[in-house]
């Protein structure tokens, strides 16, 4: 019995790695608020190759991943940070194995709502402002009181 087939993945299946790379293609392009369309228009490739990508069934090549972390403003490294000992494996997570920091245990990136409060929140220009709401907020996601009523003072609400 072969390596992948050991693993559970055909030769045919996207390997851990290239899924994950995908994924923080995916994350990056969402949060930015770009189209596939119009990342695939800047890469000279169609929107069907990127969401090859995007899904790790196409490989992404070391000159095509510096092109894509130029067009979307953050370094190579960007596309391979959070990723485990498991992917590095081999071994794709299993969507159920996740336990995400949402009540109902969804990924909070995979939701329009998150990705529309950051890209509202860098669109702050003001960086004073920015760590006031930052403050703001996470006051708020805490229990504490004190906290909340801190941030709602340096916000002089």
């Amino acid at each position: 019995m072969n390596e992948a087939a050991r693993k559970g993945v055909s030769a045919r299946s996207p390997h851990a790695i290239d899924a994950y790379v995908g994924e923080r293609l995916r994350l990056r392009r969402t949060l930015l608020g770009m189209s596939q369309e119009s990342l695939g228009d800047e890469l000279n490739l169609s929107f069907q190759q990127v969401q090859k990508y995007e899904r790790g069934t196409n490989r992404i090549s070391a000159s095509r991943l510096y092109e894509l972390g130029r067009i979307l403003d953050v370094p190579v490294a960007y596309f391979y940070e959070g990723m485990t000992d498991d992917v590095i494996g081999g071994k794709r997570p299993d969507e159920n194995e996740h336990n995400h920091d949402t009540p109902d245990g969804q990924d909070p990136f995979a939701k329009r709502e998150t990705l529309e409060l950051v890209r509202s929140y860098y669109k702050i220009n003001h960086p004073i402002v920015r760590r006031r709401v930052y403050a703001l907020v996470k006051a708020l996601s805490g229990n504490e009181v004190e906290d909340t009523d801190s941030a709602l003072e340096a916000l002089k609400i």
